[in-house]
């Protein structure tokens, strides 16, 4: 049995001098016995954002810097993009064999496993071959060809891995499979950044990777933190909640997409077909937290807006936004506990 899980000192090594760039990034304002600090940096292919408020910036870097560090720890296991990721690692030994991961991969690959299972596989984290056809298809501004998309469906559903718990291992059951956490690994990098700044007793703060929130407690006299909810119809929000303790992610095709023959593709990529979406989609999720948000507003875009408003509607705590086109025209579908433009706060 391989173990994959102990992350190499010199890759450390390799990041560290990012994390020497949160004081130069760092703002600050004053409120009251408290201050509000904002930090940056970049990892996971986008730029990770805390703002926090702290008694001194002393603290505030130390907890911020230590957060970063968490999230940089999480990238070097769950990225698809580096060759030496825990992640892709996992997916070399031969299929049938059992492999030992980290707690964080084997968590992640959970939280997948019970997406996968509750979607029906409308959230699939063996999707990795349909997402590199999809890369190479925007590269090279051309549609993957119909063979290597029947190529890479035998290497991709989420019953063709399994995990144990007892043992923390991972089994993948078919040749060629690749792994791709694309739609959890920000999120539960965000919330394990919170819960870092929690630890440095850093309690009242925000931890934001693109699209992906991880909310603590409120500022200083508020009574949560005034977030801004997007969807493809406009960069500016239509809607604010007022949140505090809990996870909120938007996902669609604003930002990454394949136009070509006058049919829009999006990043996302549907499990079930291998085909990237067409249909224009946008998702907003507020959730218990960012790893729950995250996860599922890519099961909103792939389900659809009417299946999604079934789904949540067996989850507790979890509120949802759908924006489509229909007949040309945006569309809405929202579950009740969503924030509506008269009532914005939860």
């Amino acid at each position: 049995m391989f173990s994959l899980f102990n992350i190499t000192r010199i890759w450390r090594q390799v990041r560290v001098f990012c994390l020497l760039l949160v004081a130069g990034c760092a703002t600050a304002r004053n409120d009251g016995p408290f201050a509000r600090f904002e930090f940056a940096q970049p990892a996971m292919g986008t730029i990770f954002r805390i703002t926090l408020h702290a008694p001194d910036e002393k603290r505030a870097e130390a907890a911020a810097k230590a957060a970063f560090a968490r999230v940089i720890e999480l990238e070097l296991a769950m990225t698809d993009y580096d060759p030496e990721s825990e992640l892709l690692r996992l997916c070399r030994p031969p299929h049938g064999q059992p492999v030992q991961v980290s707690r964080d991969l084997f968590t992640a690959l959970q939280h997948a496993r019970v997406l996968a299972e509750l979607t029906e596989g409308a959230i699939d984290p063996t999707v990795g071959p349909y997402v590199q056809l999809w890369r190479r298809a925007r590269r090279q501004r051309e549609l993957p060809a119909p063979e290597k998309l029947a190529e890479a469906a035998a290497a991709v559903g989420w019953r063709k891995f399994q995990l144990d718990t007892k043992k923390q291992t991972v089994t993948l059951l078919a040749p060629n499979m690749r792994l791709d956490l694309g739609g959890v690994a920000k999120g539960y990098a965000a919330d394990a950044a919170l819960a870092v700044l929690r630890s440095h007793d850093i309690r009242r703060a925000l931890v934001a990777a693109s699209g992906d929130l991880a909310i603590g407690d409120p500022p200083p006299g508020k009574t949560g933190w005034a977030i801004g909810l997007t969807s493809f119809v406009s960069d500016k929000p239509d809607r604010q909640a007022v949140l505090r303790n809990c996870g909120v992610s938007t996902s669609g095709d604003t930002e990454q997409f394949l136009l070509l023959d006058g049919t829009r593709y999006s990043h996302i990529v549907n499990p079930l077909t291998g085909r990237a979406l067409t249909n224009r989609i946008s998702a907003n999720i507020i959730a218990p937290t960012a790893t729950a948000s995250d996860i599922l507003a890519t099961a909103v875009c792939v389900l659809g807006a009417e299946k999604s408003l079934e789904m949540v509607k067996t989850l507790d705590g979890v509120h949802f936004r759908a924006v489509t086109l229909r007949d040309g025209k945006p569309a809405e579908v929202a579950s009740a506990g969503f924030p509506s433009p008269a009532k914005s706060e939860k």
